[in-house]
């Protein structure tokens, strides 16, 4: 049995539209439980940093597997996260990857990629959709842009696998990735975020994640998708984008750079290592509920500034590099997250702790200067933008 969701019957409605009425079966959706095997993975958001480690994490794990990768390749989107796996996987490899260059929001598109080849059994039955506008400095200059990719984009995916499973019925499942910045601010002694917790979003990006986890919700419920909504604890590890705290850090650190820290630094964050993140996005998508909700974290609990200072440490870095600067508007103190579902549900647990990860990832970002150096440049003309224009 599939990722198929299962009804439970209820009233009947009518709905009007000009001279024309029409019945429709108002509906409950029951969560099934997945058994689910993935063959032809639509990874949206592919090259960007969690979803090429996704990707990567795939077809390295399930050798029948087929992933096609959508992305517009915005800045933050970067092929040569994927070279390898594009020259291994790919048309001169043994053909289970490939990439297509394109928007979310093109539902033409879409719809062509889920669809694939029927006679040769190449259609989708699994989408992961990372691809979102995803910094909250840039949701604070750009809210809009923030709207259209995130709910907008959302809705179009959704749309299309609607479509897709009316015409061609068969067993699937579409997870969304989202964060757990929409769980909102927490105090220092509050309990952890749950999945029944209200979302609480306190900047346009966390707004425009819960907007469309919401999108998912309806989507499951009116028209019985069968979707999963996952929610994650801040990431790090092999490719992020410098603009992000643990690669800012460590990038301006190697160059002698002051790091700007925002307000005191004293945030706390619950911090994973990607690889535990893709190994529990796996776990979802071949076991998990569908309807369901489930928080993804590291249980490392740190704040922004403690992480700063481990890093210099690593490095062999003063602490002076340290710059605070002013405090992003509307920002929140803390984050985290209950993991008792998935651990009881799916087994899982992230394995790496925030010491190990953090030591390999600093060894990750010495021994790839050729990745990173490339997109430098263009991450310290944001981050001087972004944090160091006051002069702080």
């Amino acid at each position: 049995m599939g990722g198929k969701v299962t009804w439970e019957k209820g009233s009947r409605s009518l709905l009007t539209a000009g001279s024309q009425t029409k019945t429709v079966e108002v509906v409950d959706v029951r969560t099934a439980e997945v058994r689910l095997k993935p063959s032809h993975i639509l990874v949206t958001g592919g090259a960007g940093f969690i979803g090429s480690n996704f990707v990567r994490w795939g077809l390295q794990h399930d050798y029948e597997v087929r992933v096609t990768n959508l992305d517009l390749l915005t800045y933050a989107g970067n092929l040569n996260s994927l070279t390898d796996i594009a020259l291994r996987f790919g048309e001169t490899g043994d053909g289970r990857y490939r990439f297509v260059k394109g928007d979310i929001r093109d539902s033409d598109l879409v719809r062509t990629l889920i669809k694939g080849e029927k006679s040769n059994e190449t259609s989708v039955n699994v989408v992961v959709h990372f691809a979102a506008e995803s910094h909250v400095d840039r949701s604070i200059m750009t809210p809009a842009a923030f709207v259209d990719t995130n709910v907008k984009g959302t809705q179009v995916l959704l749309e299309c696998c609607r479509e897709e499973l009316e015409s061609y019925p068969r067993d699937f499942l579409f997870v969304h990735v989202s964060t757990d910045e929409v769980y909102g601010d927490l105090s220092s002694t509050g309990q952890a975020s749950t999945e029944e917790s209200p979302l609480r979003p306190n900047n346009p990006y966390s707004a425009s994640k819960a907007a469309a986890d919401h999108m998912v919700r309806a989507y499951v419920r009116t028209f019985g998708i069968p979707a999963i909504t996952t929610r994650c604890s801040n990431n790090y590890g092999p490719f992020q984008f410098p603009e992000k705290l643990i690669p800012l850090a460590i990038t301006r650190a190697l160059g002698d750079c002051s790091i700007p820290v925002y307000g005191d630094g004293r945030q706390v964050r619950d911090w994973i290592h990607v690889s535990d993140h893709c190994e529990a996005l796996w776990a979802i998508v071949e076991r998990g509920r569908t309807g369901s909700t489930y928080n993804i974290g590291g249980e490392s609990e740190v704040a922004n500034l403690e992480v700063v200072e481990r890093l210099l440490a690593l490095l062999g870095k003063p602490a002076a590099l340290i710059a605070h600067v002013n405090d992003r508007p509307g920002h929140d103190r803390r984050y985290a997250m209950d993991i008792s579902k998935i651990r009881s549900h799916l087994n899982w647990a992230p394995k790496r702790s925030i010491e190990a990860g953090l030591r390999d990832t600093v060894e990750w970002y010495l021994g790839n200067g050729c990745w990173w150096e490339d997109v430098l440049s263009e991450a310290y003309r944001n981050v001087t933008a972004m944090y160091l224009s006051d002069g702080g």
